[in-house]
């Protein structure tokens, strides 16, 4: 019996989706349930599942072909499951007996693009470390390796064209439907908000030594480590309930309000920048975040961030500082107000109590909608924080 495989209902908030990556073949046997393909949206990537056991007879959408919900993407097979269940059996009583399998049946793993760019230059799939779903090898991991080797023959029928010359060469490479998404969003937040950025610096010593005193039995009592952004957090929930215009949006001639906080946190994955948002950041323990915030950060970099914990936030945070920034301007997540920045902490020369004295500095920045929010709540915003980060005790008494 012949079976369709479908694409699974989309998310309203997405239109279409690009096959991104199949992990069978044609003639390939799948169990039920087992992962055939990965479809990429612009927010996340999805898995298709086999809807039953049998062989792969057909692949009717291939890699980059944009499709919608409920169309058909190949067939399955569900006579011809005994079939290609010997062919596994006997695959596996070959290897136990001493024979390795080949590369070429370990790249099958990857896609067809892929698997044509280590067929044409010979190349065993094992020596390339792969940066895709699960550890399966994408295109630039198979062009940076040819790259590192000093091989610059590439395929013209690859689908990123390349032209070499000599020891040079261009490459055109398709955007992915998340950068695409990125690039059109914060085109959309410049072009329909009036940004401002404001800047101040804070003392971190105090969370410094809190985190040393206590970073020990923080660990042994909720079994996470004691990190900087908790701190962040709360002190950004703090000055919001200060100032609830930077924790709304504007809607057409409306202001809404939010009573609640669901905080974003800019994280970088190997697709680019995603936003997965703690909500109802207010009521977490800063054990709980922590947590929350070590399995966001596991699920961007597996690709297995969901819709649901993308979607809404009312303030976002993003932390440059990971990546050695000293200042920068970040943008604003629509539809939302403000964002903070952190940055790196470096040891400055500062006056305290009127003596110069080394402190471990970091530089802030809001950017916000001069629209909704004034300059003078932006400052103040921002003092906010930073009199709670120079005074953690503030966060623990609510003053």
């Amino acid at each position: 019996m012949t079976v369709e495989i479908k694409v699974p209902v989309l998310p309203e908030s997405v239109s279409d989706a690009t096959v991104a990556a199949w992990h069978k073949n044609v003639g390939d046997a799948v169990a039920e349930g087992e992962s055939l393909l990965d479809l990429e949206t612009d927010k996340i990537m999805l898995e298709v599942p086999a809807p039953s056991a049998g062989v792969l007879t057909s692949i009717l959408q291939q890699e980059g072909e944009v499709v919608v919900s409920g169309q058909a993407l190949g067939a399955l097979d569900t006579a011809a499951v005994a079939v290609a269940d010997t062919s596994v059996v006997e695959t596996a009583v070959a290897q136990e007996g001493g024979l390795a399998a080949s590369s070429d049946s370990d790249s099958l793993q990857h896609g067809p693009a892929v698997r044509k760019l280590l067929h044409e230059h010979n190349v065993d799939a094992s020596l390339i470390s792969g940066t895709g779903k699960s550890g399966r090898l994408t295109v630039e991991d198979v062009k940076a390796y040819l790259s590192k080797t000093a091989s610059t023959s590439i395929s013209e029928n690859e689908e990123s064209t390349a032209v070499a010359v000599g020891s040079r060469y261009q490459e055109r490479v398709a955007m992915t439907r998340l950068r695409q998404r990125i690039a059109e969003r914060l085109l959309d937040a410049q072009q329909n908000a009036a940004i401002l950025t404001t800047f101040n610096e804070v003392d971190m010593q105090p969370v410094m030594d809190l985190r040393v005193k206590y970073k020990e039995l923080f660990q042994k009592t909720h079994d996470t480590k004691l990190g900087f952004m908790s701190f962040f957090v709360k002190a950004t929930i703090a000055a919001l309930k200060q100032f609830p215009e930077v924790n709304a949006a504007i809607d057409g001639t409306d202001i809404v309000y939010n009573n609640f906080f669901d905080i974003g946190l800019a994280v970088s994955s190997p697709r680019g920048l995603v936003v997965p948002i703690l909500r109802n950041a207010e009521l977490l323990a800063m054990a709980d975040i922590e947590k929350q915030i070590i399995d966001y950060a596991g699920k961007a970099k597996n690709g297995t961030l969901t819709l649901e914990e993308m979607t809404g936030g009312t303030f976002t945070i993003t932390n440059g500082g990971t990546f050695g920034s000293m200042l920068s301007t970040p943008i604003l997540n629509p539809p939302q107000s403000a964002i903070l920045g952190m940055h790196n902490i470096v040891k400055r020369a500062v006056v305290v109590n009127d003596e110069i004295v080394i402190r471990p500095m970091m530089y802030l920045a809001l950017s916000y909608d001069h629209r909704i929010i004034d300059g003078a709540t932006s400052v103040r915003f921002l003092v906010t924080i930073k009199e709670m980060l120079e005074d953690p005790a503030r966060l623990l008494l609510n003053i």
